[in-house]
């Protein structure tokens, strides 16, 4: 009888013991499915648009009265106050017309710049080879990993009066050259300039399919949609002209990889492009293309020419093409 209960009692205790393993299983399983889901970003407490050059502690405390200027120094040193995304410390850190300041709601950590590949640099000039997946500036949902906010921490490091300024964008999913000012003057230059200022700008593209023209230009009228994605229309007062020139460097059955050169910078305009004649970027699930061979999207910026708005030579800035895309045709 005695027997018969010690071993009722081992059995009531495996299965308990199998059952807690089971449950630390699907824990640890619940656990590693939440760190893969992206963290939204707290909203801030405050955000305010500038609207001319001031310095950070005397705008704040002209747009904050009555929080007086120990409460935003305590802020500032705590690293809740960004400028364009990026977290300031120092109160006379100077400011420019639409530059965007907020106080957020947790201290920011600083970011580790060791991975940064900066390209070229001059006294108003630097550049990056911007890797896939990382925002060029902050957005509504992601403020904390930015190129632009990799970048200031990567000059602050050197003086912690030093600022950089947005000149362009590339998208989130695609790599290479991102160019960004040391001053307000040269951002305004080149932006207000920058058809005529830059002559080139170079990219590599992997399609899906290969093209039937081993070289073309493609000349098409898009539009955005309620959603915000791009796609090709009719000539229109609310459709713009992209131009875009490729050439077929090698391919297999399968796959192209092309050398694109855009005459216009128009939002996805080769995404969009090559989608519509029938030779979507391999990995681009935002235009519905769900052939994804190396795990990212087919586009990486490799060359940006431009003149030099201050000494007026030609400067040739390149990011070489990455590793997957050389030899993903080569297999």
């Amino acid at each position: 009888m005695a027997q018969r209960i010690v071993q009722s009692f081992k059995k009531v205790k495996n299965k308990k013991s199998r059952s807690t393993k089971k449950s630390e299983r699907e824990f640890l399983k619940r656990g590693a499915e939440e760190r893969k889901r992206p963290v939204r970003a707290t909203p801030p407490l405050f955000r305010f648009g500038v609207k001319e050059e001031s310095t950070l502690l005397a705008f704040l405390m002209l747009k904050l009265p009555k929080f007086g200027r120990n409460k935003i120094k305590g802020y500032l040193s705590r690293r809740q106050i960004l400028v364009n995304g990026a977290p300031v410390t120092q109160f006379d850190f100077p400011l420019s017309s639409r530059d965007e300041v907020s106080i957020e709601a947790r201290s920011q950590k600083t970011l580790k710049t060791q991975k940064l590949d900066v390209i070229y640099e001059d006294d108003e000039l630097i550049a990056i080879n911007k890797p896939h997946g990382l925002l060029s500036v902050a957005s509504d949902k992601e403020k904390g990993i930015t190129a632009y906010r990799l970048l200031s921490d990567y000059i602050k490091d050197r003086d912690k009066h030093a600022r950089i300024y947005v000149v362009h964008r590339i998208d989130k999913e695609t790599s290479g050259v991102l160019l960004f000012a040391k001053n307000e003057a040269i951002k305004d230059e080149l932006q207000k300039n920058w058809n005529d200022i830059v002559t080139k700008r170079g990219y590599y593209a992997i399609t899906s399919g290969v093209p039937a023209k081993k070289e073309d230009t493609l000349k098409n009228f898009l539009f955005k949609n309620a959603t915000n994605l791009m796609y090709v229309g009719h000539k229109s007062e609310t459709t713009v002209l992209a131009i875009t020139h490729y050439q077929v460097i090698r391919s297999n059955e399968n796959y192209a990889l092309l050398d694109i050169d855009i005459d216009t910078g128009k939002k996805n305009q080769i995404r969009v492009q090559m989608k519509h004649a029938g030779y979507p970027l391999i990995g681009d699930d935002k235009y519905d293309n769900k052939d994804n061979p190396l795990h990212r999207l087919g586009l990486h910026a490799y060359e940006l020419d431009l003149i030099h708005p201050i000494t007026h030579k030609k400067i040739k800035i390149v990011a070489k093409m990455p590793k997957e895309f050389d030899g993903f045709l080569k297999k």
